[in-house]
């Protein structure tokens, strides 16, 4: 089975953030840090941007969710944008393929002995599709296949409900 990170219908997939590391700012986001927002927000009002520039909106997101690595997240781009296009053969090529999140803190701390600041609370405005991401290891799944974005889909919907129950 060939192995893409962007499928004919422009839907990919990777990690738009990722827990316990800490990023170029010196951010790290804990397990959890988007539940409340994702709730009240929904993936249908989460915005899938080009470099976080509000005048370039370039897709939709069809899933979003926290599991035990990061915020998994799987969009489609919008045939016919001209941005979409461009960046569908780009991804398809693998030169651009950094993920990062646009938000407001809720809730953070300092850390008394590194200085980094622990987000706990997080409100997610939009997912941006980037070059350069602060977080290096928020990036579409490269090579990854179709079945495997449905099993990892099956487990984030499974961590999902879990997480409504509770």
């Amino acid at each position: 089975m060939q192995q893409i990170p962007i499928d004919e219908a422009g839907r990919f997939a990777g990690y738009a953030s990722v827990f316990e590391k800490v990023d170029e700012s010196g951010d790290i986001v804990v397990p959890g840090a988007f539940r409340k927002s994702l709730r009240r927000r929904g993936r249908e009002r989460i915005r899938l941007l080009f470099q976080h520039d509000p005048k370039e909106p370039v897709g939709t997101w069809e899933n979003i969710a926290e599991d035990g690595f990061g915020l998994w997240a799987e969009g489609r781009l919008v045939p016919g944008v001209p941005r979409a296009d461009a960046l569908r053969r780009l991804i398809e090529k693998r030169a651009v393929d950094g993920l990062s999140i646009g938000f407001r803190t809720v809730r953070a701390r300092r850390e008394p002995q590194s200085g980094h600041r622990l987000l706990s609370e997080i409100d997610l405005w939009e997912i941006s599709i980037v070059t350069f991401p602060m977080m290096d290891a928020a990036r579409i799944a490269p090579g990854a296949t179709l079945p495997e974005r449905d099993a990892r889909l099956a487990r984030s919907l499974d961590a999902a409900i879990s997480l409504l129950r509770t």
